[in-house]
């Protein structure tokens, strides 16, 4: 997989994707660090009712569009799903078909990319992705209840807050905008501020 030596400058991605129930309400959460470990970007979503293995393919994408987007050129995946590592690893088979649309768009990324690697690590050594993957299912479940025209699987796109920017402030691992507001569910990223 990863074509040559790891180069010098490179994105690690902390990946995590669970389901309550699985299927059940699910959600990604994905940390994204460079390689001296400096936290650049923290990116979550929820999925509305989906399997574990969705989620995971979806938090694995998450990381690699936002390395490509930010012109970035090599990627290294940390996974606690061996299912996903070992799938994209082709040591095993994708038999799901909607997995198998998810692992052709994650390799058709990773072609983007000049170098890549994944690898599996314990929850444990995931804990930042995992909560923000839990905050996400708990977002969505809050959602679901008042939002009874949403089919299972179809999130909610706001279109109004395509690409405005807000000023926020990370209070206690959540990010608190100073100004303005989103609807519950937007899709946002997030660039630290220097």
């Amino acid at each position: 997989m990863s074509h040559a030596k790891t180069p010098e400058h490179y994105l690690i991605a902390h990946s995590d994707g669970g389901a309550r129930g699985n299927p059940g309400p699910a959600g990604y959460g994905v940390v994204i660090q460079d390689e001296a470990g400096r936290k650049v970007a923290a990116l979550s979503q929820y999925l509305g009712h989906q399997t574990n293995n969705f989620a995971e393919y979806q938090g694995l994408i998450a990381a690699l569009e936002y390395a490509i987007e930010h012109g970035h050129k090599a990627l290294k995946v940390v996974s606690d799903s061996e299912l996903l590592v070992r799938q994209i690893k082709g040591m095993y088979q994708v038999k799901n078909s909607t997995l198998q649309e998810l692992h052709g768009r994650a390799k058709e990324l990773i072609a983007q990319l000049s170098w890549f690697s994944i690898d599996h690590a314990l929850r444990e050594h995931n804990r930042e992705a995992d909560n923000l993957a839990n905050q996400a299912m708990d977002k969505g479940m809050g959602r679901s209840s008042s939002t009874p025209g949403v089919a299972a699987g179809d999130s909610p796109a706001p279109t109004a807050a395509r690409s405005q920017e807000f000023e926020g402030v990370v209070q206690g691992g959540v990010i608190k905008l100073l100004s303005g507001e989103l609807p519950e569910g937007t899709r946002v990223q997030v660039r630290a501020k220097k």
